[in-house]
């Protein structure tokens, strides 16, 4: 028997492939009513993604197994590249990219919620293109694989390997008895939120259109805007504190959501540690760049405006702007920095480490401490009342040191590339932790554009690598992989 069943695999990959084209029939429809030059490249890639995916489900019909893990992994990946390839036709087959890399990044962002853009002139992009460049933070967001697992038992494939393969870095909490129902029930919350940030924002003064893109992004964590100058070009403090909002929720982890909306227990939502270490953080990094900025002589109000929406910005991963970070002291730059390694709660849409595996280390570090003090003692780590095994603590130290290599490894190629310093160290994070808007010549009143294109494709397996937290992409890399 072959070591990974293939026929089963692309029989699935066609099913998410169909999916995925019958989700390009919303910007299509809205580009019909527009009447606009996105028309025919939407057109040709719904096409291509019919045809392709229903030749595939269609001609491996009859296979049917249950995933082992090996073979969930791999799933995945194929999956996460799949829905690059199929994001990055329509771009290409417009004459507002210039290469198929530059296409490819562009779509890669959008699905890993990232939100860097090559793009100079976005408001110059066809509404319907727009659209389709926001919605694939929204399907990122949630995660494309989420969305499969939800129609692997109507097929008769099990989900659970996938599920764990999708959240490798982390603990994944089963809300209810069935995979399938899991998802549905997170998806619900998932489109719950998004018709309510939609319809605040419409009540607020944006135009539909542009509400339905900033949703999509803002509740995918991705920060792609239908402006040049992101949600600086509003200048609205009520649009800001709406986006500040559903930033906040989308960076919370959705059990607390299901804890919350679905089981009505406040309580227990309130009380988890992770959810309050991430307000604290919100709230103590807010004061701290607000008050760099009132010694800059900027109006109280002001500053505590900017500082609380580039602070939860930043720190959600979803990286709008509403005003140039590059021109604040760097001392509130380098908190904006730091804050891009954080990122939101795990479980939730946004990037970065996770506030729990934060909390966690510095518990490691701490006991680390009374170690060295108390030699004969045993101090066990505890986190909402549960203690956490060594194997767990384990994994998030490797976690963290794949994280930091490749890291390290990327702004190293990027350098010898010619990219400045401040650029790679901010380019790379910003990819891999999945911001958006960096420092340097990727700030937030620049692009990704003018940087070659061998360092696109670097960053593009940065955020990919990031979304699906390290394991899973490096995991392949090696012989072992494909060893029986």
């Amino acid at each position: 028997m072959s070591l990974i069943r293939w026929p089963a695999l692309l029989k699935i990959l066609g099913y998410f492939v169909l999916a995925l084209g019958a989700s390009l029939a919303f910007p299509l429809l809205c580009g019909l009513l527009m009447v606009d030059e996105g028309i025919q490249p939407l057109a040709i890639t719904l096409a291509v993604t019919l045809l392709s995916g229903g030749a595939l489900a269609s001609r491996f019909h009859r296979e049917q197994h249950e995933f082992n893990h090996r073979e969930g992994i791999l799933l995945v990946i194929l999956t996460w590249l799949a829905a690059g390839l199929i994001g990055a036709l329509p771009f290409y087959l417009s004459s507002h990219f210039h290469s198929f890399t530059d296409a490819f990044f562009e779509s890669i962002s959008g699905f890993t919620t990232t939100g860097a853009t090559v793009l100079s002139d976005i408001e110059a992009v066809p509404g319907s293109l727009l659209l389709w460049r926001s919605l694939t933070h929204w399907l990122g967001g949630m995660g494309i694989i989420l969305l499969g697992i939800a129609i692997l038992p109507l097929v008769g494939t099990g989900g659970m390997e996938l599920y764990r393969a999708e959240f490798s870095g982390s603990r994944s909490e089963k809300l209810t008895p069935r995979i399938a129902e899991t998802a549905l029930a997170l998806w619900k919350i998932y489109g719950a939120l998004t018709l309510a940030g939609f319809v605040c924002l419409v009540i607020v003064g944006m135009s539909p259109f542009e509400a339905i893109c900033h949703t999509f992004s803002t509740l995918g964590t991705g920060g792609f805007s239908t402006r040049n100058a992101s949600i600086e070009s509003f200048n609205s403090p009520t649009i800001e504190v709406v986006l500040i909002v559903f930033m906040l929720l989308a960076g919370v982890n959705f059990t607390q959501h299901y804890r919350l909306f679905v089981e009505r227990r406040p309580k227990r939502f309130t009380r988890d540690r992770e959810l309050r270490l991430y307000l604290l953080l919100t709230l103590g990094a807010t004061l701290a760049v607000a008050s760099t900025l009132l010694f800059d002589s900027v109006p109280a109000l002001t500053s505590l405006r900017h500082a609380l929406f580039q602070v939860v910005s930043i720190l959600t991963t979803t990286g709008f702007s509403s005003a140039n970070f590059e021109n604040w002291a760097p001392f509130a730059q380098l908190i904006l920095l730091a804050l891009m390694f954080a990122g939101g709660c795990t479980g939730s849409t946004a990037g970065g480490l996770k506030i729990s595996r934060i909390d966690l280390l510095l518990r490691v570090v701490m006991r680390e401490f009374r170690k060295m003090v108390e030699r004969r003692g045993v101090f066990a780590i505890h986190s909402n009342g549960r203690a956490v095994s060594e194997q767990t603590i384990q994994s998030l130290l490797n976690l963290v040191y794949i994280s930091f290599l490749i890291n390290f490894a990327a702004c190293l190629l990027l350098t010898a590339f010619g990219v400045d310093v401040l650029t790679a160290i901010a380019a790379v994070a910003a990819s891999m932790f999945n911001i958006g808007p960096g420092l340097g010549g990727v700030g937030p009143a620049d692009n990704y554009g003018h940087l070659p294109m061998t360092v696109k494709w670097i960053l593009a397996v940065c955020m990919l690598a990031g979304r699906l937290e390290f394991y899973a992409l490096l995991v392949v890399c090696f012989p072992i992989f494909w060893k029986k």
